[in-house]
């Protein structure tokens, strides 16, 4: 894959998916990293559901901290592997609190040491929160993507993100965090992908095992 191909691409999605945005509701930096974490193993869809039980009582680092973790895991159990989630929850806002002064902090080295915040988790409270992207956050969609139309030759998310960065001017970051998403959502899906209705079927190596 060409640069001038990845730019088309990025350029086809971006007019096809012209709405497309962050699917996570949040009102500040650190519901956008209560969030995140949240939605690992989980729809978006269901954790717009759970945060605003949440959200409603405990949303500073101070009121995470203090609430008791037992609550915490009764909130957020629909979301999934919630006993594991609620502990990194609850660390990561002592955290915030100790090391940074209650506040979420703004580079991702920072940011990828609190715990339960990965490479991916990163790159996307940079993007929302901060409006200051640094990366591609990969997911199961934009793994997905990015073999199937050649962006990428790895299947190790970090070696992917690498790969995209090679290819794609930072300005172009914001976009494609979000229309792989919904690319992969709306149309690419891993089951029956939506081939005669992609705006990108030229560039995909798999198009032919999917008519």
């Amino acid at each position: 894959m060409q640069k001038k191909e990845a730019i088309e691409i990025i350029k086809i999605l971006k007019e096809y998916y012209s709405d497309a945005t962050c699917s996570l509701d949040f009102t500040t930096p650190f519901e956008m990293v209560i969030a995140v974490m949240l939605s690992a193993q989980c729809t978006d869809e269901r954790v717009n559901k759970v945060t605003p039980n949440l959200f409603e009582k405990y949303s500073t680092p101070e009121q995470i901290n203090n609430m008791p973790i037992e609550e915490l895991e009764k909130i957020i159990h629909p979301c999934g592997f919630y006993k594991t989630k609620s502990k990194n929850i609850k660390a990561m806002a002592e955290a915030i609190i100790e090391k940074y002064n209650g506040v979420v902090p703004e580079d991702m080295e920072s940011l990828m040491s609190l715990p339960g915040v990965g490479r991916k988790c990163a790159n996307v409270i940079m993007l929302e929160a901060f409006n200051n992207p640094q990366g591609i956050a990969v997911d199961t969609h934009a793994k997905r993507i990015s073999s199937r139309l050649r962006l990428s030759k790895n299947s190790v998310p970090e070696k992917i993100e690498q790969d995209l960065l090679k290819l794609l001017p930072k300005e172009y970051y914001k976009d494609v965090n979000h229309l792989l998403v919904w690319h992969g959502r709306k149309t690419c899906t891993a089951r029956n992908p939506k081939c005669d209705e992609c705006p990108v079927r030229k560039y995909c190596k798999d198009k032919s095992k999917n008519n």
